[in-house]
Parts: structure tokens; C-alpha cells; sequence
């Protein structure tokens, strides 16, 4: 079969991990590459032996298909341009900077049956791909996701940088409409929200307190989800998943059960991209469809429009 001709359009540090990926999967091949900032492209396609450009737009008829790793303004216009030329889309998240853009994208996609694919790479962590064996009905589900301060990714709320990631896991669990948010968030290094927490309630009954923060010493990425039959513990950092359940014993007293599900050893990122790869070939519909996106950014900006800010210190 033909390979697929990739390429990327922001080689900062996450297109620079698509580049990585794409080059270990043998049904693509790295076509191009193109970057805004002077030497970045070209770097790239002297490691990947591709075409190079600081306009994106070179690349249009070079291209099966791309990820777009560009700062959050950008998605849609470089997105729809790509989709506009035939070429399937994988777009970082969040999808794009409002929820018109995401329906736009949707919308052209459908038209030219094209994939457009939305990069939440948490939907692919094996802890969380094991977790999808169980039928979980949570009732109660708590997040936290810590990082250290870092520039990048600054020009946008924490809740668009880090906390979406949280909201997307935990919509595709509940599956039911939010009833309400109550959120509150602080300014502190930067110009956007540095920490926010959210309260969220679901129509099924379900609550999630999320908490997003990149002030931290060190890193924390984890989620709890309760439910009648049992408790699950993921910690997508170290790709872990404790899961206890409840039996009945002989004498008929209640005991608790570890259920000790088997979790793969594969890379996340690689695994996206090799499911959007999948899709292209198989014309499927990708396992984060550009919906997943927008019910994922409607969240969020659910949560931004509900939060009580405080004054930077």
C-alpha cells in the first residue's frame, strides 16, 4: 500500500515529538515540515530528509495528510486550509480558540470525507485504555493535574493548557449533559489563570472537582473515579491504574477486590498518531473525533465563563 505523506506545521516541542513518531511508523512517510520561526523547518528536513518552509502553505500539495502543533490561535486557519486542499487533520488540542471554528472544521471535514482528528493524547495513556474495559458508572470523579511553570503554552488559560485534558476523560465517562460549574482560578506568573478549581455537575447525578495548576514543584497528573461496584485510580504520569472492586465472601461480609487489570507499555503519542494513520487508511472515524474536541473546548469554556478570578499576587 502507498504510504501516507505526513507533515508538520509548528515544529516546537510537541511537533518536534510528532516528527519523532511519525518517523517510527512504517505506513507514512515525513513529507514536510514548516515553522514560522527562521531554521526550525529547515533542522527538520535535514533529520527527516523532507520538504521545509516557513509559510504552511507550501506544503498544501505535498501533503496526505498533517498534525498541526501551532499555538492554539492558529488551529483554525491552518486547519481549514489543509482541510480546504483534501488533506486529513490532526490538530493539537485545544481544538481550536472557539466553538464557531470547531463547527466550521467539523462541518468541512464531513463534506470532503476527510479524518480531523483532535489531539487528546490522555485518550491513549494505557492506563486509561485499560480502564475503558470496565463499565464504569461514577458517581464522584476527582482530577488533578499539576505541572511546574513553564513558558510554553502561557497564552492561553490554564484550563485550555491542562485542565481540557481532565474534562475530556472525564466526558467520555459521563456520558451525560453538565448542569452546572462552579469554578474559581488566580493569575499569578502570567497574564492568564495559573491555577483553577471546578466543581461540575452532571444531569446523571455524577459531580468532578478538577483542579489544573502550573505554579507546582513537581508534576501530578491523576484521576479518581468512584462508583457503586468500586474505585479506579489512573496516574497518567506513570501510566498506572489501581482498581478495586467489591465481593461478596462466603461468610457474607463485603471485601474488597484488586482487580489488577493488565496495562500495555505503549507510548501515547505514538499510538494517536498511529490511530490517525488508521483511520486514514481504514476511512474510519478516529478514536477523538473533531466532536470529542468541541465538547471538550464547550467544557472548558463553560469553566472559564463560570470562574471567579482573584487578583495575582
Amino acid at each position: 500500500m502507498k504510504k501516507i505523506r505526513v507533515g508538520v506545521v509548528g515544529i516546537g516541542h510537541l511537533g518536534t515529538y510528532h516528527l519523532q513518531k511519525y518517523s517510527k511508523l512504517p505506513q507514512c512517510q515525513i513529507a514536510g515540515a514548516a515553522d514560522v520561526i527562521p531554521g526550525k523547518a529547515s533542522a527538520a528536513a535535514l533529520e527527516y530528509h523532507c520538504l521545509a518552509s516557513a509559510d504552511y502553505r507550501d506544503l498544501l500539495g505535498a501533503l496526505d495528510a498533517v498534525s498541526i502543533c501551532v499555538p492554539t490561535a492558529g488551529h483554525y486557519q491552518v486547519a481549514r486550509d489543509f482541510l480546504l486542499a483534501g488533506v486529513h487533520v490532526l490538530v493539537e488540542k485545544p481544538f481550536t480558540a472557539s466553538l464557531a471554528e470547531a463547527d466550521e472544521l467539523i462541518a468541512i471535514a464531513q463534506q470532503k470525507g476527510l479524518v480531523l482528528q483532535v489531539g487528546m493524547v490522555e485518550r491513549f495513556n494505557p492506563a486509561i485504555m485499560a480502564l475503558d474495559r470496565l463499565n464504569m458508572r461514577p458517581f464522584f470523579i476527582e482530577a488533578h493535574r499539576l505541572h511546574p511553570y513553564q513558558e510554553r503554552g502561557i497564552e492561553v488559560d490554564v484550563v485550555l493548557d491542562l485542565m481540557i485534558h481532565d474534562l475530556d476523560i472525564i466526558l467520555k465517562y459521563v456520558k451525560s449533559p453538565v448542569l452546572s460549574v462552579d469554578a474559581v482560578g488566580v493569575a499569578v506568573l502570567s497574564e492568564k489563570t495559573d491555577i483553577t478549581n471546578a466543581r461540575i455537575k452532571f444531569a446523571g447525578g455524577c459531580i468532578a472537582n478538577v483542579t489544573a495548576s502550573r505554579l507546582s514543584l513537581q508534576r501530578m497528573q491523576k484521576i479518581r473515579f468512584f462508583e457503586q461496584g468500586g474505585y479506579h485510580s489512573v496516574d497518567y504520569r506513570n501510566r498506572d491504574l489501581v482498581s478495586l472492586g467489591f465481593a461478596v465472601s462466603a461468610q457474607g461480609k463485603r471485601e474488597i477486590v484488586d482487580k489488577r487489570l493488565e496495562i500495555s507499555k505503549h507510548d501515547p503519542l505514538e499510538e494517536e498518531i498511529r490511530s490517525f494513520l488508521n483511520s486514514i487508511r481504514d476511512n474510519t472515524e478516529p478514536p477523538v473525533t473533531g466532536r470529542d474536541g468541541r465538547d471538550a473546548l464547550a467544557l472548558a469554556l463553560m469553566v472559564i465563563a463560570n470562574m471567579k478570578t482573584q487578583p495575582g499576587g
